[in-house]
C-alpha cells in the first residue's frame, strides 16, 4: 500500500504581530495539551533567528504543564551558549529564562565539543537518541512541534538551498562548516526529521520576508528547503504569518482555529480555496 500524501500546508494570516504571538501562543499550548494527553510528555524544537521573538506570547501563559515540555533545537551555531549568535541564548531572553521549564529539559548542545563539529552533531544526536529511542522505535525521532522559520533564500533550521545536507538521509544531526550567512559553523537536524514530526509550524513576520513567503507557499516546485517540510502522514505543517508578511501570497489563508488532524487541514484548506475563488468570481462581476 502506498503511502498517503502529505496533508496540505495550513496558513493562517494575522492582522499583527501581536495577533500572531497571542495566536501562535494559544495554539503552542493547545499542542503540548494535546501531546501530554496522548503521551504524557511534549517534545518542542525551537529554531534560531526571528522566531524566538515570536515566543515570548508564551510567557504568563495558563495552564501550561512545564515540567512535561522536553526542549531541543532545531539548530545551533558552535558558538558557546552565552553568544547572541546561540539559538539557545535567543530563546533563552525570549521566553526560556520567564518559564519554570527544568533546567535538565531544555537540551542544549556539549559546549566541551565546539572545535569539533562532527563530535558536536554526533553527541546531539545521541542526545535524540537516549530520548526517543525509550519512547519511539521509528527510524527518525517524532518532535510533537517543531517551531521553524524561513530564512531569506527559503533556508529552514540551517538547511540551505542547493546544499548537500538536503539529501543527507541516515544522519538526525549534521554539521556544516559553510553557512552562506550568520556563522558558519553550525549542527541542524536534517530533513527527515523535520518531515516527521507530528506538527511542523514556520513563523514569518514582516514585510522583508514577503516575497520568500510568497515563493515557498505559491512555487513549491522551486524546491526551497521550506517547501521540502511537509510532514509524513499523520504530520502536520502550518504557517503563521502576520498581513506584512503575508501580502504577496496567493495561497489561500485560512480562519485561525485549531486543527486536529489530516482530514481537518484538507477540510480547511479546501473551504479556504472555495472562499477565495468566490471572492475572485466576485471582483470579475
Amino acid at each position: 500500500m502506498p503511502p498517503q500524501p502529505p496533508a496540505p500546508p495550513v496558513f493562517y494570516s494575522f492582522p499583527t504581530t501581536d495577533v500572531l504571538v497571542d495566536s501562535l501562543a494559544n495554539f503552542v499550548v493547545k499542542a503540548q495539551r494535546d501531546a501530554v494527553e496522548k503521551r504524557g510528555k511534549f517534545t518542542i524544537a525551537l529554531s534560531r533567528g526571528s522566531l524566538a521573538a515570536n515566543l515570548k506570547g508564551l510567557v504568563g501563559q495558563e495552564n501550561v504543564q512545564w515540567d512535561k515540555w522536553e526542549v531541543f533545537f532545531c539548530d545551533e551555531a558552535a558558538v558557546p551558549l552565552d553568544s547572541e549568535d546561540s539559538n539557545y541564548h535567543s530563546n533563552v531572553l525570549s521566553f526560556l529564562s520567564d518559564v519554570p521549564i527544568p533546567p535538565n529539559q531544555i537540551h542544549t548542545v556539549d559546549v566541551s565539543q565546539l572545535q569539533d563539529l562532527e563530535e558536536l552533531a554526533d553527541e546531539y544526536e545521541k542526545q535524540l537518541i537516549g530520548h526517543f529511542a525509550r519512547s519511539n522505535a521509528a527510524r527518525y525521532p517524532t518532535f510533537d512541534l517543531m517551531l521553524l522559520g524561513i530564512g531569506p533564500d527559503g533556508e529552514t533550521a540551517s538547511l540551505f538551498p542547493g546544499h548537500e545536507l538536503l539529501t543527507e538521509k541516515d544522519a538526525w544531526v549534521a554539521y556544516l562548516d559553510d553557512a552562506p550567512r550568520g556563522p558558519k559553523r553550525r549542527i541542524t537536524m536534517t530533513l527527515p526529521v523535520l518531515t516527521h514530526c507530528y506538527r511542523a509550524v514556520f513563523v514569518v513576520s514582516g514585510s522583508e520576508k514577503a516575497e520568500m513567503l510568497h515563493a515557498v507557499l505559491d512555487e513549491p516546485e522551486k524546491g526551497l528547503p521550506s517547501s521540502k517540510v511537509r510532514p509524513a502522514s499523520p504530520g502536520l505543517v502550518f504557517f503563521f504569518a502576520d498581513n506584512a508578511a503575508s501580502g504577496l501570497t496567493k495561497y489561500p489563508p485560512t480562519a485561525f482555529r485549531w486543527i486536529d488532524n489530516e482530514k481537518e487541514a484538507e477540510e480547511a484548506v479546501a473551504a479556504a480555496k472555495r472562499k477565495a475563488a468566490r471572492r475572485a468570481e466576485e471582483g470579475e462581476e
